[in-house]
């Protein structure tokens, strides 16, 4: 198979370019634009993908792009298609089976559908089905190109991607007995992660979470494998790439393999950045956005749909940003935008702009025309913007955000999570669903039998809605393999004589956050110990086993240090808001302040994949670690949820331990609960 022998790599000398635009430019470039013969009298082409390559297409490129590479037809290589024999072809496919004989039943025979076929599969094709192309002598003069792109993977933000594997936590944390599911997902995930080294020309070094050692009253499970399982498909994978022209034979970068047992808490606290609130809260369909806009016909309002992506420049500067600042920066740059135009002033008189409200200032330049383009960009965002702090109040957010972080860092306990409970009857089921797991992390001994039902009758949640919560141990860490006989949660061991129990290291004394943003993904930690070089080898070995030297060659620039506190800001700014004046290296332009201003000197790769699916705020993560770190953060993961659907998908994992001790007992004690016999869920 060819190979271009072009270099992305992060050690290269060439001009550094981002995950993202690396991917880009080798679909439209390296295959699309070279897809042409000398002969060929027609400029115009046809692309032909299946059901993953062209969601691998539509995540990095947009049609625009397509279209000015000369492909003026897109079509699915499973849909019947007009003959073009005048125009060439491309085909963007995986290397299965069904997809060769499919290319092989266009090319074929007397009258082909085209011309030409360059050919371009997604991943490694085998030598059989090599074969298979080359037995047919019809097919052979009419192929222009059979190459191995080594993209498969989805790049979902400009530092991640996903390798669409949405079922992981269903497969392989959902049934311990039979693990079949299990390693066909692990297999895939570690050929799709390869092609993301395979496309960068990147060797890393692969670490990842060690399952604990063992002793006579333990043994391991699949689940305590799951990094080692993949850390070691991926290596099987990369030692094929060693033989393909141009990719590195030593070390350039460092991945991290993790997986959602790692950090519970993540995928389901309440996240307060603008990103965040939007997915959270919105039901918005992956980054779609559908909003009304005034008729041009005088008529009712009409639907709207809007991509909120990357290159919408306001999206772009707030979607990082804690919701409370992103809301008055706009209300900012809707001032701004009147007070630098006349004839928006003569619109309202004499009043000054910061006097009026961001609805009044939205509804006045809605009634200029020719100010419109300007106006949707920003109307767009004001409205999403009320909209989130409109939930926020009506939901009561505010006090149920503060008291998940409290929880998480030590400075509330039961007592707090009861009165809650005994004072908010109107908090949604879901919100006191995400509250209870954030608790059964915690205080895990909290859902032992009457304890647990107690918490249900409290919460007025039903055995149904405590699946989820029940289901939380399945992604408990494991600590020093399975006891033989333990209880539910007994994997998560603490002092439960305190009352009080911190989950995470306040890190506020390194900098400053906003009240409600004290909580932080626990990758934080461990990318900048691996940075630093001192993540444990012991609980976090390389598969390739560096040299002493590793990390001293690939040291950071120095952190940057944590600005000065400053005071809370007044008028607009709630109480739980942080100064937007500040460098909090979350934001999209305090990253790029930090990053962007000379790439060539930017240090290694450091890639996280999570297996069980990423959050927003481990993203997030990323973007404000490339500028703490001076180096390129790309975080992967099997999926990217939002806390919704990670709890449907965790509330709908059913092993068969679940309901035969702690669904059934809970079951019984809810129809039961004056029975004296009813004792406590079996420990087994």
């Amino acid at each position: 198979m060819s190979y271009s022998d072009s270099d992305y790599s992060s050690s290269g000398a060439g001009d550094y370019k981002n995950f993202r635009q690396i991917t880009r430019e080798r679909l439209l470039y390296e295959m699309l634009r070279s897809a042409k013969t000398k002969d060929s009298k027609s400029t115009w082409k046809v692309l032909i993908m299946d059901k993953v390559t062209v969601k691998i297409m539509s995540y990095s490129c947009k049609m625009a792009d397509i279209t000015s590479e000369g492909v003026s037809l897109v079509e699915d290589i499973y849909r019947r298609r007009q003959p073009l024999p005048s125009m060439d072809a491309i085909y963007f496919i995986q290397p299965t089976k069904e997809n060769v004989v499919m290319f092989l039943t266009d090319m074929a025979g007397r009258t082909p559908l085209y011309k030409k076929a360059f050919v371009y599969f997604s991943s490694p094709i085998s030598r059989e089905l090599v074969a298979h192309v080359k037995k047919d002598s019809t097919v052979l003069p009419r192929i222009g190109a059979l190459s191995e792109m080594n993209l498969e993977y989805f790049a979902i933000d400009s530092q991640g991607f996903i390798t669409d594997n949405g079922k992981a936590l269903e497969d392989i944390f959902g049934d311990e007995e039979n693990t079949r599911k299990g390693d066909a997902c692990l297999n895939m995930m570690a050929s799709r992660i390869a092609t993301v080294f395979a496309s960068l020309r990147e060797f890393p070094f692969v670490r990842y979470r060690a399952a604990k050692s063992l002793d006579q009253t333990t043994m391991t499970t699949f689940r305590d494998l799951i990094p080692t399982k993949l850390a070691a498909g991926i290596w099987n994978c990369l030692m094929k790439y060693k033989s393909i022209p141009n990719f590195p034979q030593r070390e350039t970068c460092e991945l991290l393999i993790l997986d959602r047992s790692i950090d519970q808490i993540a995928p389901i606290i309440h996240e307060w950045t603008y990103d965040a609130m939007c997915h959270d809260l919105l039901n918005m369909e992956g980054n779609k956005y559908v909003h009304e806009v005034p008729s041009k016909i005088g008529g009712p309002p009409e639907k709207k749909e809007v991509l909120l992506e990357e290159h919408d420049p306001i999206w772009l500067e707030l979607r990082h940003a804690h919701i409370a600042d992103a809301s008055e920066r706009l209300h900012d740059k809707m001032t701004n935008f009147v007070s630098k135009n006349k004839a928006a002033q003569l619109q309202h008189g004499s009043r000054d702009a910061a006097e009026l409200s961001t609805r009044e200032l939205q509804k006045m330049i809605q009634a200029l025309p020719q100010y419109t383009e300007q106006f949707d960009k920003l109307s767009l965002h004001v409205e999403i913007a009320g909209k989130i702090n409109r939930i926020i109040r009506d939901q009561g957010l505010r006090e149920l955000g503060q008291l998940e972080q409290d929880l998480v860092f030590g400075d509330a306990g039961m007592k707090d999570v009861i009165k809650f409970f005994a004072t908010n009857e109107e908090v949604s089921r879901e919100n006191k669903l995400r509250l209870l797991m954030i608790v059964a992390v915690i205080y895990p001994e909290k859902f032992d039998g009457e304890k647990g039902l107690n918490l249900m009758k409290l919460a007025k949640l039903t055995p149904d809605d405590m699946d989820a919560v029940n289901n939380m141990r399945l992604l408990a860490p494991p600590a020093g393999g399975k006891k033989i006989s333990t209880s539910a949660f007994s994997s998560l061991k603490f002092d439960i004589n305190k009352k009080k129990r911190p989950f995470r290291k306040d890190r506020s004394g390194e900098q400053e956050t906003w009240q409600l943003s004290r909580f932080y993904p626990i990758i934080e930690e461990l990318v900048e110990k691996l940075s630093k070089g001192e993540l444990s080898k012991d609980d976090y070995p390389c598969m390739n086993d560096p040299s002493p030297t590793f990390h001293s060659t690939f040291q950071s620039a120095p952190i940057h240090e944590a600005p000065a506190a400053h005071s809370m800001r007044s008028r607009r700014t709630p109480t739980w808001a942080r100064p937007r004046g500040s460098d909090d290296g979350y934001s999209s332009d305090s990253v790029l302040r930090h990053a962007s201003s000379d790439f060539k000197k930017m240090g290694k790769r450091i890639f996280v994949f999570i297996v069980g699916g990423a959050t927003r705020s481990e993203l997030r993560v990323c973007h404000k670690l490339m500028g703490k770190l001076n180096r390129e953060v790309i975080l992967g993961s099997s999926s990217l949820d939002d806390p919704p659907q990670f709890i449907t998908v965790l509330n709908f994992l059913h092993p068969q331990f679940s309901h035969h001790t702690l669904h059934n007992s809970l079951i019984v004690n809810f129809v039961l609960p004056q029975s004296s016999e009813i004792e406590a869920v079996d420990d087994t």
